[in-house]
């Protein structure tokens, strides 16, 4: 049973999508002004490992990734360089999607702009004016506050703290100084668009709430993005979307915690920025990937080079357990009869991939799964030096285990490019082969735990006079 923490609750609740067999995923993309950063990259691979999780477990995940390609940092940005604001953010969409594809991060799929949902946009502000949640100024439209009843509950912020300690610019014509922009009016020299509000452009966070309900309707699964996002952009616009749906919007809030860099918040300021460009030249994206799940995806995480060395080692540990048991499958045999040592290995085997998806269960604990992961990696390698013909089933399941994780965690891609189709079969024949051969020896309690592990790792097997021994596959 997979279990997710949710910030809106603060608690671990079972995930329970809208729709059984079906995901829908919102998570807030990138303001294109500038270069994709370490902080990026590790919300994306971690939402990445999250849908990839999801879809092996059975799910079809549907997942929206917007670009806020009009904003005033992209406005003052374009100023700066002397461009035209949509050639700066379609240069930096680009980069975003470069840069996603070098960390093989799985594509979206859909990534909508807020420049072409300007008419969603502006039938959304409609109707929360319409309903009397939000109000018309010289300056654009704002939304009270006030009007919804619980603000602040996503960030744990009291509204009469928030209010004592904002202000009202003397231009600012709101009603309240917590309340925030829907519609912006125009500047001089700004890019701007026709509304019954007048030209201009819309605020920040109208534009997540319109373009989540264009593809995901006014309901759904998942919300996620940086922990920096939840106050006040997940907040406002929790309260602009049930406001305007009157229904509850999102099931699950997801925020990944900070990147620090040796101790420090990453900042331009301190001089220790890091784009995926720069950091993709001096480490393999799977270096990096690894990186990132050495902690639970809500908890910070420090880069440092000590840090990145260890994990270098400890993936090419990884990696050359994998090669030696390719290299072992030359050597092996098929069948024969199992001693301690295959045994040994076998419970390995089976233990370390329950608690991996114990792990991957409990709110996504990559740091739990690697658990079971450097454990089959030390049971293989002290296997494969104490025996002198390893036992074919055993090596093929184990191959099969990398591969599961592989696929999950976005690893090792190396190694299975030729290998689409999992080995469980194989190995599952081979142990009901082993198991007859025990039945014949009457050797009935090895049978019987060759049975049970089976069905542990998902398949039943039945023993019928007329075609032997079958199996099929359950759900566990």
């Amino acid at each position: 049973m997979l279990k997710v923490y949710n910030t809106l609750t603060r608690k671990e609740e079972e995930f329970k999508p809208l729709n059984e067999n079906e995901v829908k995923m919102y998570v807030c993309g990138p303001t294109v002004y500038d270069h994709t950063h370490l902080g990026h990259g590790r919300t994306y691979v971690s939402f990445d490992i999250i849908r990839r999780y999801l879809e092996h477990i059975g799910y079809t995940v549907n997942l929206v990734i917007n670009f806020t390609d009009i904003d005033d940092k992209i406005i003052k940005r374009s100023q700066e360089k002397g461009k035209n604001p949509k050639e700066l953010s379609e240069t930096f969409v680009n980069v975003f999607l470069n840069d996603m594809a070098t960390l093989k991060v799985k594509p979206a799929d859909i990534y909508p702009k807020v420049t072409e949902h300007i008419p969603e946009i502006i039938a959304f502000i409609e109707k929360l004016i319409e309903k009397g949640f939000a109000y018309k100024t010289e300056n654009g439209v704002y939304f009270e506050v006030k009007k919804f009843e619980n603000y602040g509950k996503l960030s744990n912020i009291n509204l009469e703290d928030l209010i004592s300690g904002a202000r009202i610019e003397p231009s600012d014509e709101k009603k309240n100084p917590e309340d925030f922009a829907l519609w912006k009016t125009a500047k001089p020299g700004e890019p701007k668009w026709e509304s019954p509000f007048g030209e201009g452009r819309p605020g920040w966070h109208i534009e997540c709430s319109a373009m989540s309900s264009k593809y995901l309707g006014e309901q759904f699964d998942i919300h996620g993005g940086g922990r920096d996002l939840s106050f006040p952009h997940h907040e406002n616009e929790i309260a602009q979307s049930v406001a305007y749906s009157g229904k509850d919007w999102v099931n699950y809030w997801l925020h990944t915690g900070f990147v620090m860099v040796n101790g420090e918040k990453m900042s331009k300021s301190l001089g220790n920025f890091i784009t995926i460009e720069d950091i993709s030249k001096e480490y393999d994206p799977e270096i990096l990937r690894f990186f990132f799940i050495q902690r639970h995806y809500r908890s910070p995480i420090d880069y440092t080079a000590e840090s990145m060395s260890h994990v270098k080692n400890n993936l090419e540990k990884i990696y050359n357990v994998i090669e030696n048991i390719r290299i072992s499958l030359e050597k092996s045999e098929k069948s024969g009869i199992w001693n301690e040592n295959e045994f040994l290995l076998y419970d390995i085997l089976k233990n370390s991939k329950h608690n991996f998806y114990e792990a991957m269960n409990s709110d996504f604990n990559t740091v739990e799964a690697l658990k079971s992961v450097f454990e089959v990696s030390n049971g293989v390698n002290k296997y494969l030096s104490l025996v002198k013909t390893p036992s074919e089933g055993l090596l093929l399941k184990a191959f099969d285990f990398f591969k599961i994780v592989g696929e999950i965690f976005g690893l090792f891609e190396n190694y299975f490019k030729e290998s689409s189709e999992s080995n469980d079969e194989g190995f599952v024949k081979f142990l009901i082969e082993l198991r007859s051969d025990l039945r014949l020896q009457k050797n009935y309690e090895m049978s019987d735990k060759i049975r049970d592990g089976l069905k542990e790792l998902g398949y039943q097997i039945e023993d019928n006079p007329k075609e032997g021994t079958v199996f099929k596959k359950i759900n566990i």
